[in-house]
């Protein structure tokens, strides 16, 4: 069985461990087709290119953000 701790812990000290496991926002970089937002090692969602050339066949072409 494994070590157990002799006191209980107080919440400002789970407070101050849990502190940095706060959600960030999901990193975007830009399309080099479109310029509009997408997710790295993505296919486009707006045009869908991927690496320089069209992988996903979108049937509405969305207006770019920008």
């Amino acid at each position: 069985m494994g070590a157990l701790p002799k006191r209980r812990l107080s919440k400002a000290r789970q407070g101050s461990r849990l502190a940095h496991i706060a959600r960030k926002p999901p990193a975007l970089e830009s399309c080099p087709q479109c310029h509009s937002p997408k997710m790295p090692h993505h296919a486009c969602p707006t045009c869908g290119s991927y690496n320089g050339r069209e992988v996903i066949k979108i049937k509405e072409k969305k207006k770019a953000a920008g």
